[in-house]
């Protein structure tokens, strides 16, 4: 099966008992037994939920696993991945990553024990160099957020397993979503997202998900979610599961917007770099071309006026774009990262990376391209 098929059909069965083409929302928090223990697969909605089990195994399909969770958040998802290791255990992560995820690192999970390495994983032997025999995970973003960024998570994963084959590989694959790549096919032992983004499309869900492809690594990930308890809603669950019937039709508009949204700004006057993965100047340009179907809809640019208010000024001023946190949904919206969604990463390290005042990210949507090529010159000479 074809994955603009897979979106569809993948993992899912008409309902048994009224042969209801879309899953019905099993909104019940329990499970009548027959006897102590004898049941129809479901005792109770924690561990299990009918429309939930719907949802994870278009998870597992769409990224080419054989397991898929729903979680309530994307960060409750990487706290689950976290959890599977002990205290002095030790994790090499990207240098650019969403604010969320690298405040959970330093915030929460350092004062258990566990120690962090921030990497630039643009080259590979950035990673195997600060790998040591306390290793036991390796997270990568790829395309990153906000510098887009683009880590080979092939060579990578090669070469990770190279030193020690037990390291796990975790992929947040939330800006490509797995319309553009599919990190298990590469290598990788757990794939993420924020199903919040692209995976639901409609800004009105909050979600999390974890795929795999191992049968043991899918077990212990169950244990800690249903011990810990952060799972997906029936209804949000339902909701994430209509948005990935679309995912291929949107990524394609995405994709197509975003691209000539990069060049427009390229273009510019008021604009200084821009930051595309599609752009053959792009470091990585051509991993990127190996590795994703295509480039997406997430761009970010600085403006050539370095100043907050410059930034400000743009930001207040457009109209079609809305200034919000999130991505990933049918409409267009516009980010400040340094006051927004990076504003928990001290500034010495934002700086060090380059995420400065003049940084704008976008999150290009499925509007027509005029009107947001309109939009953005209009709030660019504001």
């Amino acid at each position: 099966m074809k994955f603009n098929t897979k979106t569809i059909h993948g993992g899912q069965k008409h309902e048994e008992a009224t042969g209801a083409v879309m899953p019905p929302v099993f909104l019940t928090s329990t499970f009548a037994q027959s006897s102590p223990g004898v049941h129809q697969g479901y005792e109770y909605s924690r561990g299990a939920n009918p429309t939930r089990t719907a949802l994870e195994n278009s998870f597992a399909s769409i990224e080419n696993g054989t397991h898929g969770l729903a979680f309530s958040s994307g960060l409750s998802a990487i706290d689950c991945v976290l959890r599977l290791l002990n205290p002095g255990d030790e994790i090499v992560a990207g240098d650019d990553l969403y604010g969320g995820t690298y405040r959970m690192f330093t915030r929460l999970f350092q004062k258990y024990g566990l120690s962090f390495s921030f990497v630039d994983m643009n080259l590979v032997e950035n990673v195997t160099n600060a790998i040591t025999d306390k290793t036991k995970l390796v997270w990568l973003e790829t395309p990153t957020n906000p510098l887009m960024k683009i880590a080979d998570i092939e060579a990578i994963t090669k070469a990770v397993k190279e030193i020690n084959t037990s390291i796990l590989v975790a992929v947040d694959n939330t800006f490509a979503t797995p319309y553009l790549q599919q990190p298990l096919d590469l290598g990788a032992d757990i794939v993420m997202h924020s199903a919040t983004k692209y995976l639901g499309g409609h800004s009105d869900v909050i979600m999390g998900a974890l795929m795999v492809k191992d049968e043991k690594l899918a077990e212990s990930l169950h244990f800690i979610q249903f011990a810990a308890g952060a799972i997906a809603s029936p209804m949000d669950s339902f909701l994430v599961l209509r948005g990935i019937k679309t995912l291929h039709i949107r990524m394609q508009r995405h994709c197509e917007n975003g691209k000539a949204v990069a060049k427009f700004l390229q273009n510019h006057p008021k604009v200084g770099e821009v930051y595309y993965p599609g752009f053959e100047t792009h470091p990585n340009h051509d991993i990127a071309k190996k590795q994703m179907k295509d480039f997406g809809g997430m761009v970010s640019f600085r403006l050539k006026d370095t100043s907050k208010a410059a930034a400000f000024q743009f930001l207040e001023n457009t109209k079609v774009f809305t200034l919000a946190e999130s991505l990933g949904g049918v409409e267009s919206l516009v980010n400040h990262p340094t006051t927004m969604t990076h504003a928990s990463i001290p500034e010495k390290e934002r700086l060090k990376i380059g995420i400065t005042d003049s940084l704008i990210r976008l999150s290009v949507g499925i509007e027509d391209i005029d009107d947001l090529l309109s939009d953005l010159d209009q709030a660019l000479h504001a």
